[in-house]
């Protein structure tokens, strides 16, 4: 993948409003907290669908990341954690830019200490249940918007985008 030029979500909002006005491009809602050194990201999804269950999210974060971005539709979860300091460390690792969780994380400190960004509604001390439940690559919603897998990720300091295509 080529490098990303530096980009602020607010200006992608002003140079794209025809696609916010026509749904390729899509604002989340402002409810998620900032985790990870990378205070801005962006990449294609990867998209999850899990329920208080991170078996998929550790085994898609061992996989090559290729600086994407994993969306993971956690139903929106507050009473366990689906990705935590470990996790974490995979994601630095392999490569992926950024992970945003409709649901929650734990071991912020650790999380905090890695080179990636993470996107997340609360931290939570509870871990989550290692079944192996979900879905891999289907369209999955975020706090409310849809995200397929393939579209791009944008997230900085004033919030996060899901766009139909990479902006320019």
């Amino acid at each position: 993948m080529t490098a990303l030029h530096p980009f602020a979500t607010t200006d992608l909002c002003d140079e794209h409003e025809a696609l916010l006005e026509d749904g390729r491009l899509a604002v989340l809602p402002p409810v998620f907290q900032r985790f990870g050194r990378r205070t801005a990201f962006a990449g294609p999804a990867v998209t999850l669908r899990v329920f208080e269950d991170n078996a998929l999210v550790r085994a898609t974060l061992e996989t090559a990341g290729d600086g994407r971005v994993l969306a993971i539709d956690g139903g929106g979860s507050l009473r366990r954690a689906l990705v935590g300091g470990q996790l974490a460390v995979l994601a630095q690792d392999n490569g992926w830019a950024g992970i945003v969780v409709d649901g929650c994380v734990r071991d912020t400190v650790e999380i905090d200490a890695c080179d990636v960004g993470v996107r997340a509604l609360a931290a939570h001390p509870r871990r989550s249940s290692k079944r192996g439940v979900g879905e891999r690559d289907v369209r999955v919603h975020i706090a409310g918007i849809a995200v397929a897998p393939g579209d791009w990720i944008y997230a900085d300091a004033d919030g996060v985008l899901v766009a139909r295509e990479r902006l320019a």
